[in-house]
């Protein structure tokens, strides 16, 4: 047993019993490389990660491996979950040397830490091969290895930094236009997404560009989303036994997953079919809201109100072997004994046939007709097939029970929960389900109690009543837009003031006044080889786009000129250097709020909630929601309340109309 049994990350114990000589990244394990002059391995995956596992069992399970290894190195592993810092900064170099990044990720760098050579997965033989050459090479010619660690770290330090112009420019709204008129050149116009693969889900994607088809009226766009969101729905990504999704889709049709369920996707999914309930009334999208959210609820909410990180890919199988998919998957003769008489219209909604066939006999549920559609084909009620489905699934569900279930990676990860939280406010806003409120309360207590330290700091992990790491940006920002999103259907001013409290001190410990951005590590933490400014959207947000969502909302609420300078001026040094919108859209959807089409809503009086519902409900992403049931401090609200009437305000660009009673009036005004 090595020292990663002393941790309590489910990642590094999975390799807590491995030969190697793993110890977790700390200022120990960096001090002994520099002491002994030895070279570092830094090996970083995370506890659902499938080929993470297969490299483990070809390599780090090894006793001839290990040798290598524990003789010439010293040997780090890192949860990227966790260590979300030391992931980007190594990611950069693997994407400087091979041109792609991925997991595991395997780096080996100078004892300082500047890395000389990486990659991804690696086999056996190859790992083996190419430490000794490294460490042949460390004692013969250092001073090679020097010279080029000396390259590479400078152009790790070069990448993702913005030039700060201070262009005190308009946001322009044609330039959005343009790029998504670019971007529409790579959409999937038979199963959604992009037309590539694999593939994955890319939320914020479809949350921009619902929202810009929305405010243009672009009916063409909102198709392509609305059969994207279907796709999903009807795919393999999706599991319709359960709830929830995979992380992605190894092909173009969304039919075979890579199976981990991740706490993050999930999250922003749910806000995402939320927004688009709200927009179409889609029940297939109410669905999949309602069956993701019972499935995070009963796999990934633990008894404090916080949620899990994610459900591992592999599962055992009958052979008792850790297989990938193999919890999920399905073979003709099970399903013929477990359907039994309504097994060809089973097979006619899921497609077991050679459209749903994976690999060695395995079936993956996919759609690809609407029940509508099947229904008619086969001359019965649609009514009649949606029951027989919901049956069919419960059996499956009931037989699946059976089978070993996906390791569950049991840490908690503050970004994520607030992603997670927003995800049920979200609902609630959709489908008025007082559960989901409830329990996103529960989550917000949760991370109040246990991962904001008196000391005004946010902790980025909890696990076994501990919290160890000190919050990133990635925390603060969506713990920030979770709070704010708490506010605008209870509008408890506690929220808001919990935010901005935040939303300070990020200002003070991650801003960076020269670059004008907010760095991803606080100023409190000792530094990496290089920071990182993370401005990027990937498959979340960047923390920086959102930071700027936020900044621009509180900025509203309370009148703070600053919060609304920071905002623009990031958005300002961004919006020039897009060519890849996808790679931006969280930054789009912000450009948006500086539009024509928006708009502040504020509404007063001792009916205020009650309007608040009514008005969550409807898809309006232009506007910006506040209210209060009495006399508000809040700079926004300020004299707005008047006794014994309930008052709607409607505002732009800092002037309000004349406040009216008329609800219905407003609600037209604001579509």
């Amino acid at each position: 047993m090595n020292q990663l049994s002393q941790e309590t990350s489910p990642y590094l114990l999975q390799h807590a019993n491995n030969p190697v000589h793993w110890k977790a990244w700390n200022e120990d394990s960096l001090a002994e490389a520099k002491e002994k002059n030895k070279l570092i391995i830094i090996s970083i995956g995370y506890s659902a990660c499938h080929w993470c596992h297969v490299m483990e069992h070809e390599s780090f399970e090894d006793q001839q491996v290990a040798d290598v290894m524990n003789a010439h190195f010293v040997n780090i592993k890192v949860d990227r979950e966790e260590r979300p810092d030391v992931d980007a900064v190594y990611m950069k170099a693997i994407q400087i040397m091979i041109g792609r990044g991925g997991w595991p990720l395997n780096v080996v760098t100078l004892p300082d830490g500047r890395p000389i050579w990486g990659g991804t997965y690696f086999r056996k033989q190859e790992w083996m091969q190419t430490l000794g050459q490294l460490q042949q090479i460390y004692q013969s010619a250092p001073e090679k290895m020097m010279e080029y660690a000396e390259k590479l770290h400078q152009g790790i330090q070069s990448i993702g930094i913005v030039p700060n112009e201070n262009k005190e420019t308009p946001i322009d709204q044609e330039q959005i236009t343009s790029l998504v008129e670019k971007w529409e050149a790579h959409f999937d116009w038979d199963f959604g997404g992009m037309a590539s693969a694999p593939k994955f889900m890319m939320p914020n994607n479809y949350h921009f560009l619902l929202r810009f088809a929305y405010q243009k009226k672009d009916n063409q766009l909102l198709e392509f989303v609305n059969i994207t969101l279907t796709r999903m729905a009807f795919g393999g990504v999706f599991d319709t036994v359960d709830g929830g999704f995979s992380r992605y889709s190894v092909d173009n049709k969304w039919h075979v997953p890579h199976f981990e369920k991740m706490l993050y996707d999930n999250g922003q999914l749910v806000s995402l079919y939320s927004d688009a309930y709200k927009l179409t009334g889609n029940p297939l999208y109410k669905e999949i809201i309602e069956k993701t959210l019972s499935f995070v609820e009963r796999e990934l909410l633990n008894p404090e109100g916080g949620f899990y990180c994610a459900l591992d890919a592999d599962s055992l199988n009958a052979e008792n072997h850790l297989e990938e998919g193999a919890f999920y998957v399905w073979k003709i003769p099970q399903l013929k004994m477990i359907i039994g008489d309504d097994f060809e219209l089973f097979s006619q909604v899921f497609n077991i046939n050679t459209f749903g066939l994976w690999e060695d006999g395995n079936y993956v549920l996919i759609q690809n007709q609407s029940l509508d559609e099947i229904a008619k084909q086969n001359t019965i009620a649609v009514s009649t097939l949606e029951k027989k489905k919901k049956t069919w699934e419960q059996k499956l569900y009931i037989e699946r029970e059976k089978r070993s279930k996906p390791r569950l990676d049991d840490k908690c990860l503050t970004s994520w929960n607030a992603i997670m939280l927003k995800g049920f406010v979200d609902a609630y806003k959709a489908l008025e389900e007082p559960k989901y409120l409830e329990l996103a309360l529960q989550n917000a207590h949760f991370i109040i109690k246990n991962l904001w330290s008196i000391d005004g700091n946010l902790f980025h992990n909890y696990k076994n009543k501990k919290s160890t790491i000190n919050g990133y940006l990635e925390d603060y920002g969506w713990v920030i837009a979770g709070f704010i999103n708490l506010y605008e259907v209870t509008f408890e001013e506690k929220w808001l003031l919990d935010a901005k409290q935040l939303t300070d001190y990020s200002l003070e410990h991650f801003y960076d006044e020269k670059l004008g951005f907010f760095a991803f590590t606080s100023n409190l933490d000792k530094a990496l080889i290089t920071s990182h400014h993370e401005t990027e959207d990937n498959v979340i947000p960047a923390s920086n786009s959102v930071m700027g969502k936020n900044l621009f909302q509180l900025g509203l609420y309370f009148e703070n000129s600053h919060y609304e300078k920071v905002a623009e001026r990031m958005l300002q040094n961004i919006l020039p250097r897009i060519s890849h919108p996808s790679v931006y859209s969280n930054w789009l959807d912000l450009a948006l709020n500086y539009s024509e089409k928006n708009k502040e809503l504020a509404v007063c009086g001792e009916k205020a909630l009650e309007y608040c519902s009514k008005i969550n409900s409807l898809y309006l992403p232009n506007v910006i929601l506040a209210g209060t049931q009495k006399v508000s401090g809040l700079p926004f609200l300020k004299d707005r309340f008047v006794a014994g009437q309930t008052l709607f305000y409607v505002c732009q660009n800092k002037t309000c109309q004349t406040p009216s009673n008329d609800f219905q009036k407003i609600v037209s005004d604001l579509i």
